[in-house]
């Protein structure tokens, strides 16, 4: 069962299952959540996702695409955990920080999707056969 922790170890979590996305994101927000040009997200069905020890923080802001999305972070070390979207491709699932993963061969299997493609850093290059959005919309979880 694969599992993860923020950096401190103060928050773990288990899933199981297979992840029903697993997608980049280079938005503005998700750029700014992780400091980073992007995150890496596995989107893991609520009912496969376990919160097995901590209580993280949460934090709630309007998204650019007018969604609400909130974080969960540790309170002790500040690293993101997950993350959750009130648009409808995101209902019912936490978007795992793949970051956080115990298990590093996880991250070999390929990314599905890249979305806010209209967003990506100039010097990064696409991810050869994931589906591309320039943004996402709320039915956009059936077109990828």
């Amino acid at each position: 069962m694969p599992s993860g922790s923020c950096w401190c170890g103060a928050c773990a979590y288990t899933y199981s299952g297979e992840p029903a996305l697993k997608a980049l994101c280079h938005c503005i927000t998700c750029r700014k959540v992780s400091g980073s040009s992007n995150t890496v997200n596995f989107a893991i069905p609520d009912g496969n996702f376990v919160l097995q020890k901590g209580t993280p923080t949460k934090f709630a802001k309007e998204h650019e695409s007018g969604m609400t999305l909130t974080i969960y972070f540790c309170p002790q070390c500040g690293s993101t955990i997950y993350k959750e979207g009130s648009a409808d491709m995101f209902q019912g699932l936490k978007l795992v920080q793949a970051g956080t993963l115990h298990d590093n061969t996880l991250l070999s299997s390929g990314i599905a999707a890249e979305l806010y493609v209209s967003e990506r850093a100039t010097w990064l290059a696409n991810v050869s056969g994931a589906a591309e959005m320039a943004t996402f919309t709320n039915d956009a979880k059936s077109s990828l």
